[in-house]
């Protein structure tokens, strides 16, 4: 390993994340501070149906405003089977039940800062049931566009959620 944690000390928490600050030792010798985002893995889902996606748009407060993405979320719990995971963030968000879940693979969202995986599903055979959302996202729309469109929203950046972006990557990769 390169570097080398002397300390670790926890500076905030809440339901959602915990944020903490360790003080390490490079390898050349060189101390220094690294600050770590600690949170939960979460899924991703691609709602297929025929030629069209499923997308949620809901309002993003730290960037303070509606953007299109495809379903996503965590439960804040650890050991949470990601199948079970995808399953019910898919009917939560969109009241969409999928008989079946193809697993695309698993990438962190920014391990940078943080250590957060997040595994993408594929979602087909949908039917439409109650959706069941988290009080954060009383205000989600459903949108059902053509992958056509919704390719051109990623190439032009209308869609600008970089999780959406590298889970189509994933099923355009394994196609």
């Amino acid at each position: 390993m390169s570097i080398k944690t002397l300390s670790t000390r926890e500076v905030y928490r809440n339901p959602w994340l915990r944020l903490r600050e360790d003080r390490i030792l490079r390898s050349n010798g060189v101390e220094g501070i690294y600050g770590v985002v600690d949170k939960d893995d979460c899924a991703i889902i691609i709602p297929l149906d025929g030629d069209h996606v499923y997308l949620v748009e809901q309002f993003r407060y730290p960037v303070q405003a509606r953007y299109l993405e495809f379903p996503q979320g965590g439960w804040e719990m650890q050991g949470v089977d990601p199948e079970e995971l995808a399953r019910g963030e898919l009917k939560e968000e969109t009241g969409l039940v999928a008989e079946r879940l193809q697993f695309l693979g698993t990438n962190y969202v920014a391990y940078g800062y943080a250590n957060q995986k997040m595994h993408t599903f594929l979602a087909t055979g949908l039917s439409q049931s109650e959706k069941e959302p988290d009080p954060e996202e009383h205000d989600l729309q459903l949108h059902r566009v053509p992958v056509g469109e919704f390719e051109v929203m990623l190439r032009n950046g209308r869609i600008s959620d970089v999780c959406t972006l590298a889970a189509w990557g994933l099923y355009r990769l394994k196609q």
